[in-house]
């Protein structure tokens, strides 16, 4: 099994030393084969023949017998930093995004520890899904018909008369029992059996093993026919809330797509768009900040539309094109903040096209505070780079950069951004 790991943007060689061109090739039948993969898979990777070229996507990879991590890095230009570090803040960012609960000295144990970000899913996976099942599987009554020796709920008067007839000794019955074949514990037991094949941690494979074993009276369902609809996640099954959200990760593709079928290639693929992630990131984190203000948070809404049907005289009511910022900040009904994030270092400039972007979001929303917010560079922290008037009018574009290294900060940085030059004051309600 080869695994190598690479940078967004990044390169790995063909045929010296890095993958095999058969390697490559299962690599590139696997990008394609993704939903996130675009046309011939080249939003993930690009053949240049003697090399591969990673894109804006990040994750892990996987087809037989290779894989590849592609990490993020906001500078393609900038020093090459330590893969443990960049892979703590890549984790970082998909605990607050996805809500799984880790802390922050847990995250960055687990990346530093772990060869891959796929590795680091797996043993989190096993870890909490072994805790949980050691206080106790989750169980629900199920209708069963047994013929035993002695009458256990009611007598199946039909059977009885008919195909017991010629055992006087068998009672046939009807009877409801608690049993932990339920939908719940098939995802999960689906899970563990197709990660068992995908990790080379010693320990994950013994915990692992374990949960085969918990979960042994547990159907085996194929991962295409599993019943994730008739999931009901109470208040006495809360826990396992996390839980089947990491299994949809694993198995199902909310973000990704998992390699299961006979004609995909094989291997366990979990990709994540940085764009969409730094987006969610940030939402996530202004939502807390602005926890208790009154404010509210919308990620891609607004579907403020662009056109209508002009009448002289008559205000225009847009029909067509709709519109979805990234951000927006609500006050009540009234929108006080627009942010769009951007997943580029900000030294290759502020294009036209954010631009003209930003100013339609002012004209349509009716909203003077506007920011396009970009990642900072490792090692450098937040900061409005600059604040400018759109004419004719009095609305403001900030431009601004916010560090991924700590969450208060981050949180802190936020609240802010979007207090500053708006109609509110941090700490009331509007």
């Amino acid at each position: 099994m080869t695994h190598l790991t690479v940078h967004e943007w990044g390169r790995v060689d063909v045929g010296n030393g890095d993958f095999t061109r058969h390697q490559a090739d299962a690599l590139l039948r696997a990008a394609r084969a993704h939903a996130l993969g675009g046309m011939d898979g080249t939003k993930i990777l690009c053949d240049h023949h003697r090399y591969l070229r990673a894109r804006q996507m990040v994750g892990v990879i996987a087809a037989d017998g290779c894989s590849l991590e592609i990490l993020p890095k906001v500078d393609p230009s900038g020093a090459a930093e330590n893969t443990g570090t960049v892979r703590a803040r890549l984790v970082h960012m998909l605990d607050v995004a996805l809500g799984l609960g880790l802390s922050t000295g847990e995250a960055t144990t687990m990346a530093h520890r772990a060869d891959s970000l796929l590795e680091i899913f797996i043993t989190l996976f096993a870890d909490r899904l072994l805790s949980e099942a050691r206080r106790g599987l989750p169980r629900l009554y199920q209708a069963h018909e047994d013929d035993l020796r002695a009458l256990r709920g009611r007598l199946n008067v039909v059977r009885q008369f008919t195909i017991c007839a010629i055992r006087p000794d068998r009672l046939a019955c009807n009877f409801d029992a608690l049993d932990a074949d339920v939908p719940l514990l098939q995802i999960m037991k689906a899970c563990v059996l197709l990660i068992t094949g995908h990790t080379r941690s010693a320990d994950a494979q013994r915990k692992l093993a374990e949960l085969r074993f918990l979960l042994a009276d547990v159907r085996d369902v194929a991962p295409g026919a599993l019943p994730w609809r008739q999931v009901r996640i109470d208040r006495s099954s809360r826990r396992w809330r996390l839980l089947l959200d990491l299994a949809q990760l694993l198995l199902r593709g909310r973000w990704q797509q998992t390699h299961a079928e006979a004609q995909a290639p094989k291997g366990v693929t979990l990709l994540f768009p940085m764009n969409d992630l730094f987006e969610r990131y940030i939402a996530v984190e202004l939502r807390r900040s602005l926890a208790g203000t009154g404010l509210d948070v919308v990620t891609q809404g607004g579907f403020a539309y662009c056109l209508g049907p002009w009448i002289e005289g008559k205000k225009v009511i847009g029909d067509s094109h709709p519109t979805r910022p990234d951000i927006i900040v609500k006050n009540g009904d009234r929108v006080v903040a627009v942010l769009d994030t951007k997943w580029k270092h900000l030294a290759k400039g502020v294009s036209h096209a954010d631009l003209y972007q930003m100013m339609a979001y002012s004209r349509l929303y009716e909203c003077h505070h506007l920011t396009l917010l970009y990642p900072s560079a490792p090692g450098e922290g937040a900061t409005v780079l600059s604040a400018r008037g759109i004419p004719p009018g009095p609305d403001r574009l900030q431009i601004a950069t916010i560090s991924l290294e700590q969450s208060v900060d981050a949180r802190a940085n936020l609240r802010r951004l979007v207090a500053n030059g708006t109609r509110w004051t941090v700490g009331t309600n509007g």
